[in-house]
């Protein structure tokens, strides 16, 4: 096809394009101006949106609805170089024939990378020792829990996601420490060939692991769900990671069984509020660790997620397969 016009949408204050990118996307179509949209209204907008056969997005892109799509008769693509495009494409986007895509698979590469991270060290209760380490000169391993290490450890994964399958991935260099994976959309071949093997109810799964990786989407379904019932039936001594969606975690739950100081926790996602109330104790329980939300992509990674949708751009160009698709039909079981 000849050169696409494109057009960048995402949030003011953002910049997750260098000019690398920038020149790709120009090489590969026409960019209409190399300063973002941050917004469908106005002067500007109008006189983009009348000729964009592309739009690149990323975070904060403005809602498309078919209201904008009626102002932008040209458009074929929405490029979004981000994560999930559910809060992107709005219901009445979809009666346009838009090819779609994200950016998902970049954003899951440094999630998995700081789960992976998270396991390796909670295994080695490197947290508490710190903890200790500031407030004497020794450390005594925690009491009345399993033994500290990265041998001979289960670890627990829900959902066979983008990021549950990278993480199942990144442990396969550690044999000694079996991964399980809980997701009943998905068949046992396809879960060994990620190098772990299929749980097939969740509740035993939970009784198993010493780490319990949380990498379910934001659905009605999966609300709360790890429960009460499943942070129960962990051992004493496990450790609780959610990197994915607070929505997943019964955090009422979890909060009583770390006061308890039967588990530890590593928490970088909470619901209803993120961030956390001041007062709250997760900010404070020894045997937790609460991060604001930076497991995804930050600072140098962004150039992952630029370049992801700069291939992308270019594949549709050419008339390749894109690598990560979205249609309607996907958006009920995706993050």
């Amino acid at each position: 096809m000849t050169r696409p016009t494109i057009v960048i949408a995402h949030m003011e204050g953002l910049r997750p394009f260098d000019d690398a990118a920038l020149d790709r996307l120009d090489a590969a179509g026409r960019l209409l101006d190399r300063d973002p949209i941050h917004s469908w209204n106005g002067d500007r907008a109008d006189a983009l949106l009348a000729e964009a056969e592309i739009i690149v997005g990323h975070w904060g892109t403005p809602g498309i609805n078919a209201a904008m799509l009626a102002r932008a008769p040209k458009l074929q693509m929405f490029a979004y170089a981000a994560g999930t495009v559910k809060w992107a494409m709005e219901p009445d986007a979809w009666e346009r024939d838009l090819v779609v895509t994200s950016g998902a698979a970049a954003n899951a590469e440094p999630v998995a990378e700081y789960t992976l991270a998270m396991i390796l060290l909670a295994n080695k209760r490197v947290f508490p020792a710190i903890d200790q380490m500031r407030g004497h000169g020794g450390w005594t391993p925690p009491e009345g829990t399993a033994p500290h290490g990265n041998w001979d450890k289960t670890i627990g994964l829900v959902s066979a996601s983008l990021i549950g399958r990278r993480v199942a991935e990144l442990l396969q260099p550690f044999p000694h420490l079996p991964v399980e994976v809980f997701d009943p959309f998905v068949d046992a071949a396809e879960i060994e060939a990620l190098g772990a093997t299929k749980a097939d109810d969740l509740i035993e799964l939970c009784r198993k692991a010493d780490v319990l990786s949380i990498h379910a989407p934001a659905l009605p379904a999966t609300h709360n769900l790890i429960a009460a019932e499943h942070l129960a039936a962990l051992p004493d001594g496990a450790t609780v990671i959610n990197n994915s969606r607070g929505h997943c975690l019964d955090l009422g739950a979890l909060v009583a069984e770390l006061e308890s100081g039967r588990l530890f926790a590593i928490i970088d996602v909470t619901d209803p509020l993120e961030p956390l109330p001041d007062d709250h104790p997760l900010r404070t329980l020894p045997n937790a660790i609460y991060t604001p939300h930076i497991a995804g992509s930050q600072g140098t990674e962004l150039e992952r997620m630029a370049y992801w949708v700069c291939d992308e751009v270019e594949r549709f160009v050419e008339g390749r397969p894109q690598r990560n698709q979205i249609t309607h039909d996907m958006i009920d079981r995706i993050a």
